[in-house]
């Protein structure tokens, strides 16, 4: 009886004992001297700068639909009393209305923010 040869891992598991899966790191290059001196100067109001000059997306808006829609379920349900199946429908309803709520009022947000960068720039 012949037995079919296992295709070799090309990388290791990274789990422990515990369970926990350990992150590798950077696997790219090493930053250099002047990249990381560049990285640690980065103070937090030109951090926060730069995470607002990023246009919005599907996913950002994904997971704060995500989330939103969970607490609104379990404050549906602790505090107003609601069966578990209506709440459940409904939270998922609320999902699928927040997505698209959230991405275009980022994306509303971002195209003033970029009209007044431009103005402030002429």
């Amino acid at each position: 009886m012949a037995t079919k040869q296992k295709k070799k891992r090309s990388t290791k598991h990274r789990g422990n004992a515990a369970g926990m899966v350990e992150s590798r790191g950077r696997t790219g290059r090493p930053l250099s001297e002047a990249e990381k001196k560049a990285q640690a100067k980065m103070t937090a109001s030109e951090r926060r700068l730069q995470r607002l000059e990023t246009p919005p997306n599907w996913r950002s808006a994904a997971n704060r639909a995500a989330i939103a829609s969970l607490i609104f379920g379990v404050a549906l349900f602790l505090l107003f009393g609601q069966a578990v199946a209506p709440t459940i429908a409904l939270a998922a309803f609320m999902f699928l209305v927040y997505i698209p709520l959230g991405y275009y009022t980022d994306l509303f947000i971002y195209r003033r923010r970029m009209k007044q960068k431009a103005a402030g720039k002429a």
